[in-house]
């Protein structure tokens, strides 16, 4: 195994990543040695945690959405970031890590040049939007060369301006810690917090709420996790019906199956939190030795599961706000005529959990209910409209699952279908101007979308 082949498995690994910009940082600051072994690994094993949590949710989601669709008999698309990367890595595997390793180098370059100083730490996300930008690049007659460094510019120039287009929404959600949101999802909780912050008001806080003592209990988060996911389970248990559950269940009672893989969620929601804390605590004052030394004013753009523990009760009420946004946008669309897009679990509780926090921060609980429930019809309706635009490429039923992918998606579509190669260049121009433009305007922080006092 060559040099070459070391450097892409560590590209790969986004929690090496995470370390590796927290060793920079530390070591920029002059840290002894101890401090510096405890701060580079503390956010590596953080970042371990978190997914691992994420995995255990992951797991638990699979049977209650084949319980759901039994039961109550849906046939449909079920979008999926990994089943589409899937079959791109396939036809255009070396392609896609040439554009992600371009595209994370770009990022870098963007962020010490510009006034865009994000540097996006969600690499799994980077390497799905580079299987997109293979895909659709490839399709349309890029190769070579000429396909990587386009890929890698739109996908590092992305990567730079998304965090940016709604900072002022994550400062509100952080109250000014100095990271920013790193994932493609993005524009549709941006849209979730100006939507929260028509529908309600920012102090009317759900995690503030008042509640009687006897009900007390609903203020831990885990338990309320525990007790919100095992009515969902039992619900999608008795729809299913005990001789289809025995089938997923290896024989179990469907009512302890429901309530243990109800337990389990929970189980995986908490440990994502005690990751979060121990990623956030160490990487956040590293990043300061990258901020001074390296990238002045950089940012770090981390993943939206890293949000879910200013608003723990957000993260519930948005999963299921979006899942009932994601039922009425499948129904809508099969009034229409239009491809089912069954709602994928898994997108709807990391996308909508996020759009909850963010809609909480605008507008309080109204704001959470509201802003996840418009996330759940953009990602249905988003998803709808890019499946066209794959079956083209190649990829029958299937699109991606987060919002700004099917933006990207779309757009990169609709610029060679009007003026052919000279539209992907012309909206590379596009882009190439609003990363640069500011650089001659004078802005109220040398870090776009920043507030004074962050």
């Amino acid at each position: 195994m060559g040099i070459l082949d070391v450097l892409m498995d560590v590209v790969k690994q986004p929690a090496l990543i995470v370390g590796l910009f927290s060793f920079i940082g530390l070591m920029a600051l002059r840290k002894p040695f101890h401090k510096v072994l405890t701060g580079t690994l503390r956010p590596v094993l953080g970042y371990i945690m978190m997914m691992a949590g994420a995995n255990i949710i992951v797991a638990n989601l699979e049977p209650l959405g084949q319980m759901i669709h039994e039961g109550f008999h849906i046939t449909g698309v079920v979008p999926s970031n990994e089943a589409i990367v899937a079959s791109a890595s396939r036809l255009l595997g070396t392609e896609t890590m040439f554009i992600l390793v371009a595209g994370l180098m770009m990022n870098l370059v963007i962020a010490r040049l510009t006034k865009f100083k994000y540097v996006f730490l969600t690499v799994h996300h980077s390497f799905f939007m580079a299987c997109l930008l293979s895909a659709v690049l490839g399709t349309i007659g890029l190769s070579g060369v000429e396909l990587v460094l386009a890929g890698g510019f739109l996908l590092g120039a992305w990567s730079s301006i998304s965090p940016a287009i709604g900072q002022k929404y994550t400062n509100r959600v952080t109250h000014g810690d100095h990271i920013a949101l790193g994932h493609f999802g993005s524009l549709a909780y941006y849209i979730s917090a100006w939507v929260g912050s028509k529908a309600g008001k920012a102090e009317d806080n759900i995690e503030s709420m008042e509640i009687p003592e006897k009900w007390a209990f609903l203020k831990d988060t885990n338990v309320s996790t525990a007790l919100t996911m095992i009515v969902f389970f039992l619900l999608a248990a008795f729809a299913a019906g005990p001789d289809y559950v025995s089938t997923i269940s290896h024989g179990m009672s469907p009512v302890i199956f429901a309530i243990m893989a109800g337990l389990e969620f929970a189980v995986g929601v908490a440990v994502v939190s005690s990751g979060i804390n121990m990623m956030l605590g160490d990487l956040i004052p590293a990043f300061k030795g990258v901020s001074e030394k390296v990238i002045p004013n950089a940012v770090p753009a981390v993943d939206c599961v890293a949000f879910f523990n200013y608003a723990p009760t957000a993260v519930v009420l948005g999963f299921v706000s979006s899942f009932v946004g994601g039922v009425l946008g499948m129904l809508l669309l099969g009034f229409a005529g239009g491809v089912l897009i069954v709602p994928g679990l898994v997108a709807h509780f990391f996308c909508g959990a996020a759009a909850g926090i963010f809609g909480n921060a605008t507008g309080g609980r109204r704001g959470a209910a509201l802003g996840a429930f418009t996330n759940g019809l953009l990602i249905t309706f988003a998803a709808a409209l890019l499946i066209p635009v794959f079956e083209g490429l190649g990829f029958k039923n299937t699109t991606f699952g987060d919002f700004d992918f099917n933006v990207v998606g779309m757009a990169l579509s609709m610029a060679y279908r009007f003026l052919g190669t000279f539209g992907i260049y012309a909206l590379m121009a596009l882009v190439l101007v609003v990363l640069v433009a500011p650089n001659f305007m004078k802005t109220k922080n040398r870090v776009i979308n920043q507030d004074e006092d962050t």
